[in-house]
């Protein structure tokens, strides 16, 4: 694609040389940093539980810091990252008169979004990859543990689960950036739709589960009540791309999660089961579980990103 290489490498060099890449850049390895040394610390001072642990080099990832863990901060502030990396990528280029110059050369112009996006992706990943290399050098100084083939496949699934997840975003804020002329409105309503979708979805889901199948007093002792009750809850809290996420990545990381469900009704031989075969489950049993979770990830970035591409396609950029 004529073109699309030579965009390509000029966002990535805007992004990586901009002072609000090193400014967010320095802010979440900060904290990833803090929040996987305290975990370390914790591992390391329980290194006799650490002993008997079948997988403890994920533990970096899972293991909850002062707040929250690794993989719980990047679900909660890692769409900031494709939010600030897209809210101004067509309406600056629109606002300084430089869009309708690069039309002009030899360059189409889905040339422009693509190596846009791509830029945008490729910066996420360099952070990501960034990050994650980091902070298992803490857990080789610090705790001394030495991953496995199988820790480090699930690494890297993690990985591209977080890549698709802030993907997810940039998509959206460039199609925002593509929408609205003014990049104050754009980013506003960037940062509203993420704090709708990632915060306000979860309580809605609680009322809406109340309204649908709702759990009296004197219900809560019939488990059928309970668990119609948390289905609809989770069903509607599935059309969040942060529960998505985190319910993915909380299985891949973590091997002894079984379910990505709150709650399951067990009859008696499934308890007996449950009780006798406690072993974590192996990556393919894992992957199994969540696919449908990272189909759905997959999915809304390439219709976000798709829907960008067509709406900026078929605007009139002379205007």
């Amino acid at each position: 694609m004529q073109g699309l290489y030579a965009v390509f490498r000029k966002e990535l060099q805007d992004h990586l040389s901009s002072y609000r890449f090193v400014i967010l850049f320095a802010l979440i390895s900060m904290v990833s940093f803090i929040t996987s040394y305290m975990a370390a610390v914790h591992m390391r001072e329980n290194l006799e539980a650490l002993a008997s642990t079948r997988f403890p080099f994920l533990m970096l990832f899972s293991t909850p810091g002062a707040v929250f863990s690794m993989v719980q901060f990047v679900a909660f502030f890692g769409p900031l990252i494709g939010l600030i990396l897209g809210f101004d990528a067509i309406n600056r280029e629109r606002a300084q008169g430089t869009l309708i110059k690069v039309i002009s050369q030899p360059i189409y112009r889905d040339a422009v979004i693509n190596g846009k996006f791509l830029a945008g992706v490729a910066t996420i990943t360099l952070m990501l990859v960034a990050i994650v290399l980091v902070i298992s050098g803490f857990g080789l100084a610090l705790v001394g543990v030495v991953p496995g083939i199988e820790e480090i496949w699930r690494l890297f699934i993690y990985l591209v689960i977080s890549i698709f997840y802030i993907s997810f975003w940039l998509g959206l804020s460039i199609l925002f950036s593509i929408l609205f002329r003014s990049i104050a409105t754009s980013a506003l309503a960037s940062v509203a739709l993420w704090i709708f979708l990632s915060f306000f979805v979860s309580l809605g889901a609680e009322v809406v589960a109340n309204a649908v199948a709702p759990v009296d007093r004197q219900d809560e002792v019939r488990p059928e009540a309970v668990l119609e009750n948390a289905q609809v809850k989770e069903m509607v809290s599935l059309t969040s791309p942060m529960v998505l996420y985190t319910d993915a990545t909380a299985t891949i990381i973590d091997p002894m999660r079984k379910t990505t469900r709150s709650i399951i009704l067990m009859g008696p031989m499934e308890e007996l089961l449950s009780a006798r075969f406690q072993n974590p489950l192996s990556l393919g049993q894992s992957i199994i579980i969540v696919l449908p979770h990272i189909m759905a990830l997959m999915a809304i970035t390439l219709i976000c990103f798709s829907v960008s591409y067509l709406v900026f396609m078929l605007q009139e950029v002379r205007t």
